[in-house]
């Protein structure tokens, strides 16, 4: 896919940026070694490749779910300014 001047000048306005002549060409220029890298990355035969998360085969350690601190509910909600139904009540701040 390659790109022209005015394509680079629509998704300008449409992004509401303002470029000049030559931002615009640098951008064409760039966005073109984009899309060329991209184009040469697809046409890479992938078949029987398995997906990966990442680049190495590590995992994390995990440790075990525990509580690790007491429940402090009702301490938190006895000094809160609105509470309700054990929920904290806040101004509606959107219409």
């Amino acid at each position: 896919m390659s790109l022209t001047i005015d394509d680079v000048k629509r998704i300008a306005h449409l992004a509401r940026i303002e470029v000049t002549e030559a931002d615009a060409h640098a951008t064409l220029e760039k966005l073109g070694g984009i899309l060329g890298l991209i184009e040469q990355m697809q046409a890479v035969d992938t078949t029987g490749i398995e997906p990966m998360s990442h680049s190495q085969d590590v995992t994390q350690r995990l440790r075990d779910d525990v509580v690790t601190e007491i429940n402090q509910r009702e301490l938190f909600q006895s000094i809160a300014p609105a509470v309700e139904n054990g929920l904290y009540l806040v101004p509606k701040v959107i219409e």
